[in-house]
């Protein structure tokens, strides 16, 4: 048998089918998150994803977006005959333990970074994920997540700088070997990639010192691939790092999430 999982984030939402022996993602489909509104679109991308309608009658999904999960939970409902559960819910065993003050404000899919890193790697890490918002998250060996920082997001940066400046275009970030741009583009390529390896750099080192541990770097999300030269740890990709910790939360809730 099959289950269904995924992450609905502010831009993108990743739905992933996971087979129930071996809990590995059989097949995974991207969406549009502002295109869940429309029943047509979410008919059309899930019956790419769903050939099968013999799904696990519950389904589990990290969500930062409530009028989207209330949405897709009635379509699952309907036309998979699958309960969407979210993985903050009450008496869902979120596996790591959460040590902030109030545990209400942490989004579900830092969650979700945390349980994947804490299964996978074992050791005291730092997550870093480049989504709408970039977050960094810390987790130590013994399974705790002690909080993180939420920075402005590489994409929602540049879309907002290019509208609110009328003298900025629209432009795709990418490398900029030399700090000092001989024009608009270079320079706006400059201040971005080197800015926001500045912000990632003092990040790290600043929780190194304040924790006075060190953390294997683990970077997921669009742009995990972009910075390989530029950041001062040795850190390790792994986009997959979201859906693998929800799918651990669900293995280790499937007796009574029904």
């Amino acid at each position: 048998m099959i289950a269904i999982v995924g992450d609905i984030g502010n831009t993108l939402t990743k739905i992933c089918l996971i087979n129930l022996k071996s809990f590995k993602v059989q097949k995974s489909i991207y969406l549009d998150t502002s295109k869940i509104y429309s029943k047509s679109y979410l008919k059309k991308k899930l019956n790419t994803l769903i050939k099968n309608k013999n799904v696990y009658t519950i389904s589990l999904f990290s969500s930062v977006v409530p009028k989207c999960k209330i949405l897709l939970k009635k379509f699952l409902k309907k036309n998979y005959r699958t309960k969407l559960r979210e993985i903050k819910e009450k008496n869902i065993n979120k596996v790591v333990k959460i040590n902030i003050k109030n545990k209400n404000q942490v989004g579900s899919d830092r969650i979700a970074n945390a349980v994947g890193v804490f299964k996978k790697y074992k050791c005291n890490c730092i997550v870093l994920d480049f989504g709408t918002a970039t977050t960094f998250d810390v987790v130590t060996k013994n399974g705790t997540y002690n909080g993180g920082i939420i920075a402005p997001g590489v994409n929602l940066s540049i879309k907002t700088l290019s509208t609110y400046a009328d003298q900025i275009p629209h432009f795709s970030l990418k490398k900029q070997n030399k700090v000092i741009g001989k024009n608009t583009i270079e320079a706006l390529h400059s201040g971005f990639y080197w800015g926001y390896s500045g912000l990632i750099n003092n990040i790290i080192l600043k929780i190194e010192k304040e924790t006075q541990k060190k953390y294997k770097i683990i970077f997921t999300g669009g742009y995990a691939d972009l910075f390989k030269t530029s950041i001062i740890r040795s850190f390790v990709v792994d986009k997959n790092i979201t859906i693998e910790g929800i799918i651990e939360i669900f293995k280790k809730n499937m007796d009574y999430l029904i």
